[in-house]
């Protein structure tokens, strides 16, 4: 599979950064240009721009955030683009529309109750992508991961 073009969606979280360092690299060793992606969601789908108390950012906001995404060293071709809509649907269509190979994006690692509320746009990207689909799924974090050790012999 030759890969010409890279769309890396990124919802701005640790997942997402994770993502992009995979992202960076596998277009610069494939001479591949990456396609930086934030879909904001419309407030109205969520009654307005107060969602559970959490004031979204505006679009001059999510523009500098967009713009910062860097990628280390030797950086690939890239261009940026902030769309508005369902994330899932628009990654989709941004990656038929491109022509992308290949879509790289962060996965929260949602489980049970948590992701059939909040639901999975990875998931969702992944059953109805035309184009391959790599996620990443968000680090433990290192706290959690020290607390999962088992304690060292003669600690209590």
């Amino acid at each position: 599979m030759q890969i010409k073009k890279i769309l890396f969606a990124t919802d701005f979280s640790m997942a997402s950064d994770a993502a992009f360092e995979y992202a960076t690299s596998l277009a610069r060793d494939a001479g591949a240009s990456l396609l930086i992606v934030h879909v904001g969601e419309p407030p109205e789908l969520y009654g307005g721009p107060r969602y559970y108390g959490v004031v979204s950012p505006t679009d001059e906001e999510l523009d500098r955030m967009l713009k910062a995404i860097v990628p280390a060293g030797e950086a690939p071709p890239s261009e940026r683009r902030m769309v508005r809509g369902i994330p899932a649907d628009e990654i989709i269509r941004l990656a038929k529309a491109e022509h992308a190979d290949l879509i790289v994006m962060g996965t929260h690692g949602r489980s049970g109750l948590r992701r059939l509320l909040m639901g999975s746009v990875a998931e969702e990207v992944v059953r109805k992508s035309p184009v391959p689909v790599l996620t990443l799924r968000e680090a433990e974090p290192r706290k959690q991961a020290l607390e999962k050790r088992p304690a060292a012999a003669g600690q209590a």
